[in-house]
């Protein structure tokens, strides 16, 4: 595939995970400095990314992102470049400046969609219909209307679109997703996922307002419940039930809707046998205690009719512990930050960064006639049309929470609704 094309790439976000510097300074997570522009920028380095660009609402953020990009990651790794082009320019507030940079591109580049939640389907949507190549992070939609209308975009324009869930690509989730295959019939799944409520003071612009923290947390592991089910089961019925209280109060004072912590109940139907229905519990929080020694806490458990699997994903048997900090388990599998024995960035191997290549290597695949977009439906790929689930059962629980009644998922023709 050495033949293939560079790819033009814009990102459009220019928070955490983009570039690990949030507006009070450098990130305190274990995104120091950021997943996507680190990735974009090493393969620019292996040749794989022509142009870079980077679009934001605030301009005047720019200076203090590029002094954080060259000192954390320029003068960290060798033969490392941290330039890109960015929108606004002249340091202007403009909330539609993605509109600007997408104007500027090409059919064939590609967006990588890094913002609030709601903005995801304005933004995927514009560049779709421009032929642009679009992965966007999870949620994909609040919607389930709107994540129907991007699949259509897609095959309409003949681009790639994925959904950024980077958990498929965890070697022990995907090697799970397999094993679970011999289990038999689906019985139970329960996950749990939570971030310490320091996390509130990053997202405290939108935290309440524009989306909660089931559409940001609990969709990567109902998206792996989604694919390890594939074909298997579908979703029924989603029942949601809220904690609140932590998030509204001081020090964090976020908007009287906010929530606390998301449950979602979710009865799923087996395709082969009608007598066996299973039990889905989703739980969500960014109110967890300070200090826990990880940044998140997330496990599941899977039983089926066979046997079952356990997951524990914050706690990879690799911990240190410092004098001032005390114990802290890390997980280099998804990024590794140190260096490799020749100074460069050494986390090609990490799931993180693996995600975001397979989308680069998609795009400039079908750019080079040599794959269509819907052949990444069969690999297991979080392409948009295999993720329309993962979105059903989020905006479900939603409108449970907001009309406090359970709500029906269904599928009719060859699209899926919401009653």
């Amino acid at each position: 595939m050495s033949d293939l094309n560079e790819l033009n790439v814009l990102m459009c976000g220019t928070g955490e995970y983009t570039t690990g510097w949030t507006g009070s300074g450098a990130s305190t997570s274990d995104k120091k400095i950021g997943v996507v522009g680190l990735t974009l920028f090493d393969l620019r380095r292996l040749g794989k990314i022509g142009k870079l660009g980077m679009v934001g609402v605030n301009g005047g953020k720019f200076p203090a992102i590029r002094q954080h990009l060259q000192e954390n990651i320029e003068n960290v790794y060798k033969d490392m470049d941290t330039s890109f082009e960015e929108y606004p320019k002249e340091g202007n507030i403009d909330p539609e400046a993605y509109k600007d940079a997408i104007d500027k591109m090409s059919p064939g580049d590609a967006v990588i969609v890094f913002t609030p939640d709601s903005t995801h389907y304005p933004i995927s949507l514009y560049a779709i219909e421009r032929g642009i190549h679009v992965l966007v992070t999870k949620p994909a939609t609040k919607l389930l209307s709107h994540h129907n209308e991007l699949i259509a975009a897609a095959r309409k324009h003949n681009v790639v679109c994925f959904v950024e869930h980077h958990k498929r690509f965890d070697p022990v989730y995907s090697d799970a997703k397999v094993r679970a295959q011999a289990l038999g019939e689906f019985n139970f799944f329960n996950a749990w996922m939570s971030q310490p409520k320091s996390q509130l003071e990053t997202f405290r612009a939108w935290a309440g307002k524009d989306s909660d923290i089931s559409y940001y947390l609990s969709s990567h592991h109902i998206d792996i419940c989604c694919w390890i089910l594939q074909d298997k089961a579908v979703p029924t019925r989603v029942v949601a039930s809220a904690a609140t209280g932590i998030a509204t109060g001081e020090p964090y004072n976020c908007v009287p809707q906010t929530e606390d912590t998301i449950t979602l109940l979710v009865d799923w139907q087996s395709i082969q046998s009608p007598g066996h229905k299973g039990t889905a519990v989703y739980t969500a929080s960014w109110t967890a205690p300070l200090k826990a020694g990880i940044h998140s806490a997330q496990h599941w458990y899977y039983m089926g009719s066979k046997g079952d699997i356990n997951v524990d994903q914050a706690h990879r048997g690799y911990d240190i512990t410092v004098d001032e900090t005390g114990k802290t388990w890390y997980n280099p599998f998804y990024m590794k930050y140190s260096p490799s024995e020749t100074g460069h960035f050494d986390g090609q191997r990490g799931y993180g960064y693996i995600s975001i290549e397979k989308f680069i290597d998609a795009a400039r695949e079908v750019n080079a006639g040599v794959a269509k977009p819907s052949d990444y439906d069969g690999y297991g790929y979080p392409t948009i049309t295999n993720t329309v689930l993962t979105t059903a059962i989020l905006n479900a629980g939603r409108i449970s929470l907001d009309e406090k009644r359970a709500v029906g998922i269904k599928k009719i023709g060859d699209k899926w609704i919401l009653e």
